[in-house]
């Protein structure tokens, strides 16, 4: 159809330019928030159907979780492969991949599964977080936005331009998930790309905005965790307790990355064998554990743990000292088996645990500032990446006036954590990076399934 004398030619070209540089973009990012936001209210909805019936019928999780645990399993296997786990390592990956990887762990069919399984996944109690499948939504939608731009401009750009949509989109993604729009920009350098590109940043941020003003239009200007009261006077014993917290949780992050990633050295042969002859019975197994320690537990362990961590930093909750390893156990227990969930919310739990252990040996100092730290430790080792650590949980808390403490913790507990183990997301990458998936069968190896 000719063009119209009226209209300018080189205008419409340059319209259609910017376009293709920034209007697929801005439309990628404001799906991503309205996908993060809904997917959030999604697991809160199945989160408190369990707990409904887990008060009412204390016994319910026993039959109910194993049953989960195994149906978990069995669908993401059968139908959704590469949806599994946090989604965090499928995102490194196929930014460090090739075309042909980020099609398979970046599908419509992953990012439907990943909704989908995690949700069946919370109505069983399983001890996981939304914030790492969010990451994977967000990839994932921006990613298939490639098909908006003309085949000539495609096969230019090439990669290029998927690994832009895709980093986007999942900077974006953990940005409306935590609304902590820094923390999405340093998730991104830091713990994705490990580098900051100019080309790059600009895409980032404009991607992070328009994700952050749907997520605020949808359910206002909030604090994860809300504000933390930490009066002006610092203890005398805060060096202390920093190093200390530093340590432990160091420690327990790294014994956590090691389990995940070394299940041959301390499981029995016989388990390891059977695990991957029957994984779906496995992941009943798994269900079971999860169900008797949050049972014994009093249901604290079930689910990501946000309202216990919150209470704890309110001065609503006294779990005891016991509670940061079972929740690490039911942890372990809700990733073996291979189902979809994040890490990131439990990690903070777990933290949480253990700053209020500590506060018996640090009685002086103020409960809240001894959780702050305790959630910033473990979540650094973990990741092992402590700057994105401190920036989420400050813009999690409001805790500007800890900077430096949270600071110090993150960077102690990151360098103990990687005397256990090596990066947790970057190691788990390399697996999908150095498998070859086979042609005939839409699949990935059973190994992917399993982190380890």
């Amino acid at each position: 159809m000719p063009i119209p004398k009226f209209i300018d030619k080189r205008a419409l070209q340059r319209g259609r330019r910017l376009w293709l540089h920034y209007g697929v973009f801005w439309l990628g990012a404001i799906a991503t928030g309205l996908i993060a936001v809904l997917y959030a209210q999604l697991i809160d909805v199945g989160y408190n159907v369990f707990l409904r019936c887990e008060t009412r019928y204390w016994w319910l999780p026993l039959p109910v979780t194993p049953v989960i645990g195994a149906a978990s399993v069995w669908i993401t296997r059968r139908y959704f492969p590469g949806a599994e786990g946090s989604g965090i390592p499928q995102v490194i990956a196929t930014l460090h991949g090739d075309g042909a990887l980020a099609a398979q762990l970046l599908s419509i069919r992953v990012l439907v599964g990943k909704i989908a399984v995690s949700f069946l996944s919370i109505l069983g109690g399983f001890t996981i977080g939304r914030e790492g499948p969010t990451i994977h939504v967000g990839a994932a939608l921006m990613f298939n936005l490639r098909r908006f731009y003309p085949q000539r401009f495609r096969s230019i750009r090439g990669i290029e331009l998927e690994r832009r949509l895709a980093l986007a989109g999942a900077a974006a993604g953990l940005s409306a998930a935590f609304n902590a729009p820094l923390a999405g920009v340093v998730f991104a350098i830091e713990e994705l790309t490990r580098s900051f590109e100019q080309r790059t940043s600009g895409v980032l941020i404009t991607a992070i905005i328009f994700a952050g003003v749907v997520s605020l239009g949808l359910q206002g200007n909030y604090t994860y965790f809300g504000t933390i009261n930490i009066n002006g006077h610092f203890p005398d014993l805060l060096a202390v307790a920093v190093l200390l917290i530093g340590v432990v949780s160091g420690v327990a992050g790294g014994l956590f990355c090691w389990l995940l990633l070394n299940t041959r050295r301390w499981m029995p042969a016989y388990l390891t064998a059977w695990r991957g002859r029957q994984p779906v019975a496995f992941g009943a197994v798994c269900g079971v554990l999860i169900a008797v320690i949050g049972v014994a537990a009093g249901g604290h362990t079930f689910g990501s743990g946000y309202a216990e961590a919150r209470a704890m930093l309110e001065g609503r909750a006294q779990l005891g000292v016991t509670y940061p390893l079972l929740k690490m156990v039911s942890m372990v227990g809700s990733y073996l088996p291979g189902a979809p969930g994040g890490l990131f919310a439990p990690s903070l739990a777990i933290g949480a645990g253990i700053g209020n252990a500590l506060h018996l040996m640090f009685g002086q100092m103020q409960l809240p500032m001894l959780i702050a730290l305790g959630m910033v430790g473990y979540l650094a080792a973990v990741t092992q990446s402590p700057i994105t650590a401190f920036v989420i949980v400050i813009e999690m808390i409001n805790g500007h006036s800890l900077v430096i403490s949270l600071m110090a913790t993150a960077l102690i507990s990151s360098q103990v954590s990687k005397l256990f183990a090596p990066a947790l997301y970057e190691a788990l990458s390399e697996r999908y990076r150095s498998a070859k998936p086979e042609p005939e069968i839409p699949r990935l190896p059973d190994f992917q399934v399993d982190p380890e």
